[in-house]
């Protein structure tokens, strides 16, 4: 029997999206497959993704990682959820955590406990109920018996790339140093056949894997797959990041501080904080954007400012041919969520999950992905939507453009069917938990007008008891932990690294 050659993958740039898929191919498939990642030095990324989501866990843990280690490599923090302020309306704030609130009933969720509760005469707030917002505000953590408190990370995007790729090419994966100059494709196929590097070099494939950013170099420069333009419900196209020195202990939380053309992002990290802006360009200029951030953030000022200009929207064909878009490639909303990380992770886990054993992949299969991703993506811009259309402010030309523009059916669906009955639906294995609607619709402002009829079967004094125990249980819970920053020193504590500037 003749040995069938091995898959050739080829993946274009590096940064996050690149060795994470790299990595994950390695130590997925690393010795069935030839795996080559082409990158330049003299390109830069993005490099700013720096809170993640839960589901990140489950990425490190598929791929052997070690969380400690991890942590201490990428200067990381805990993260239990994100400090919304300014968004309801000036003055307001409320905090989206990860987790659940309270204790659920199998035919209602557990705010119609709560909403039960204060048409009772029941006062405490539904911050009250959820361990993780509560562990949050204050600054403490700890690990758990049974997962009980979840959490994501803070960290430094760019040493998780460098971490990566160590991974990645300990486990098989061949680094090439060039910048693309062309992409070849094949006359009779339509299929990309090779890169073709600065100085003449080529790097053939049977499959190619775009984290090229919003350049996009493979997917639409050489494929043309489209883009759909998802901006007139996202306006924002700008931001602004910069690094500064650490001047007080780190939270377990990301803050999204809102201001009259967008908002602005903190997140602490063991050896600094990253900040940045988002803004709409056109309500407000760079100029004043930037001064609006030197204007705000603390400490010393590590780095020079990482001006981003972005198009928000979707590739609805993010595979196409013998190509598959991963990053921002694929698409774009802005990090108001957190999202990017976790939509590069969902990519790489499917073609994991997908690739094909031979150069030729099932039609079926990419029809899959492109509709699982694009569905992915859906959901997200629906979510982000959310925070801008529910609002009561409307103190700047910005805010009353985004309060009172059209949007999708579905969101519209989701937000009133929350307001008339208390109640969040969700599809496919959607990214956002219930209680993450829950938390953000009522952080916006909705107050349901109703709630499931369950809710009425507590007497008085079992309601009272339901959900003072659930009160009780909470605030021994936070009592109990440590704080964040001495827990994170004991469990991943890592000296600044030499060139934290630069990275």
């Amino acid at each position: 029997m003749t040995q069938q050659p091995k898959l050739r993958v080829v993946v274009a740039g590096g940064g996050t999206a690149g060795w994470m898929a790299a990595a994950a191919l390695a130590h997925t498939l690393g010795p069935v497959i030839d795996l080559t990642l082409v990158e330049s030095d003299a390109i830069g990324t993005i490099g700013v993704g720096e809170s993640t989501i839960p589901p990140m866990q489950l990425f490190n843990r598929l791929i052997g990682i070690n969380e400690a280690e991890f942590m201490r490599a990428t200067q990381a923090t805990f993260k239990l959820g994100i400090m919304f302020e300014n968004w309801r309306d000036v003055g307001h704030k409320y905090f989206h955590s990860f987790g659940t609130a309270g204790k659920d009933h199998w035919s209602a969720g557990f705010q119609h406990f709560w909403l039960h509760g204060l048409s009772q005469g029941h006062e405490h707030s539904y911050d009250d109920y959820a361990l993780e917002l509560q562990a949050a505000m204050h600054s403490k953590f700890a690990h758990l018996p049974d997962d009980r408190l979840n959490y994501a990370y803070q960290l430094d995007s760019a040493l998780y790339a460098r971490f990566l790729r160590q991974r990645a090419e300990a486990g098989g994966a061949q680094r090439v140093e060039g910048r693309i100059a062309a992409v070849e494709l094949n006359g009779e196929s339509g299929n990309i056949a090779a890169l073709v590097l600065d100085g003449g070099r080529r790097i053939e494939g049977d499959l190619f894997i775009d984290c090229t950013g919003f350049r996009a170099l493979l997917i639409e420069g050489a494929l043309h797959a489209g883009f759909d333009d998802w901006s007139h419900w996202l306006p924002c196209d700008s931001a602004i990041a910069v690094q500064t020195s650490s001047v007080r202990p780190a939270v377990p939380y990301t803050r999204a501080i809102a201001h009259d053309a967008g908002w602005q992002w903190r997140i602490p990290l063991q050896h600094r904080q990253g900040n940045g802006i988002v803004y709409c360009s056109q309500y407000l200029s760079q100029d004043a954007a930037q001064e609006r951030l030197f204007a705000t953030v603390e400490g010393e000022r590590l780095v020079k400012p990482n001006i981003i200009k972005y198009q928000t929207g979707v590739r609805r064909r993010q595979w196409h041919r013998n190509c598959v878009a991963v990053g921002l490639s694929g698409g774009f909303m802005e990090p108001l969520e957190s999202t990017s990380i976790h939509l590069i992770q969902r990519a790489v886990l499917r073609i994991c999950r997908m690739l094909p054993a031979s150069g030729q992949p099932s039609m079926r299969d990419i029809a899959e992905f492109n509709d699982q991703q694009f569905t992915d993506m859906e959901q997200i811009r629906d979510f982000l939507i959310l925070h801008y259309k529910v609002t009561d402010r409307r103190d700047s030309p910005f805010w009353r453009h985004v309060s009172s523009m059209a949007i999708p059916d579905s969101l519209s669906h989701k937000i009133e069917l929350f307001r008339e009955t208390g109640r969040v639906f969700r599809k496919n294995e959607e990214l956002f938990v219930e209680n993450s609607w829950v938390q953000v619709m009522m952080g916006q402002g909705i107050v349901p007008q109703s709630h499931h009829l369950v809710a009425a079967k507590l007497r008085p004094e079992e309601l009272a008891a339901f959900l003072g125990g659930l009160r009780d249980g909470v605030a021994r819970t936070v009592a109990g932990l440590p704080d964040h920053q001495t827990y994170v020193a004991r469990y991943c504590g890592a000296a600044a690294p030499q060139d934290s500037k630069a990275a």
